[in-house]
């Protein structure tokens, strides 16, 4: 099945059309499992992607949504959330709740409503591009319309964004 005719992405592209989004959902030539290679592949800066990291929190998921030339401090969103740790979640964690293989998991388009945390490093660029179900997959947007269309909050998720 082509990125373009599967389902996960069929519903992110019906999200973001209902929602009012202006970005239309491009498809990669190769695969962008990490934001290097979907920096690589759209000509922009690390930076500007929007890594979707889901955490297990005992039992719940917790999307984090991290600049891509950050990584997430998982004590100091544990912190955040007031709980005593988070974890990363397994392959089969991340598919049951939003639908989604990592490497492509979308802010939007998950089965149920999936508690969101938007980094504030991604407001330092105007535009930003996340993951749209596949891993060929990505869609432009702002840090704004991210907390938007996520109902996300917004937080310093990342060790050296909190140094700054």
């Amino acid at each position: 099945m082509t990125s373009s005719a599967h389902p996960r992405v069929a519903e992110v592209m019906r999200l973001l059309r209902a929602s009012g989004a202006a970005g239309e959902v491009r498809h990669l030539p190769d695969s962008a499992r990490t934001a290097a290679a979907a920096a690589a592949q759209l000509g922009v800066a690390v930076g500007a992607i929007a890594n979707s990291l889901v955490f297990d929190v005992d039992g719940d998921p917790l999307l984090v949504l991290t600049s891509g030339a950050h990584r997430v401090d998982e004590a100091r969103v544990a912190e955040l959330l007031g709980v005593p740790a988070i974890s990363r979640a397994t392959p089969e964690f991340v598919r049951q709740h939003t639908g989604q293989p990592i490497g492509g998991v979308a802010p939007v388009g998950h089965p149920e409503p999936i508690r969101t945390l938007v980094d504030i490093e991604l407001a330092r660029h105007e535009q930003v591009w996340a993951a749209a179900g596949h891993p060929h997959t990505v869609f432009p947007t702002t840090y704004d319309e991210l907390l938007v269309l996520t109902g996300g909050t917004p937080a310093a998720v990342a060790a050296e964004a909190a140094a700054r």
